[in-house]
């Protein structure tokens, strides 16, 4: 496998990008999450625990046995390849 192919295993996921492009913003709730994002909630939590798996994201406890998440220095280090796609995305043909 070459190594985007290994890339696209973890973050080629639908929903996958998404997520981490919101938590370039930093930490959110899940209920957070599922609302700014629209995504049905089975695939969220699916995505959530891959990414996590992954090292992607971490879980961060919070008040109420609630949690938020947090992207890991892995995570951030995508920044810069989602700001390509969305530059990418934008062009006009």
């Amino acid at each position: 496998m070459t190594d985007l192919g290994a890339a696209l295993e973890i973050v080629g996921s639908r929903w996958a990008l998404l997520i981490v492009e919101r938590l370039l913003e930093g930490p959110q709730r899940y209920g957070d999450l599922q609302r700014d994002l629209g995504a049905p909630t089975n695939m969220l939590a699916t995505r959530l625990r891959e990414l996590e798996a992954a090292g992607v994201l971490s879980r961060l406890p919070l008040r109420h046995n609630t949690r938020a998440y947090a992207l890991t220095e892995r995570g951030l280090a995508l920044r810069e390849a989602i700001v390509a796609l969305g530059r990418w995305g934008a062009e006009e043909d």
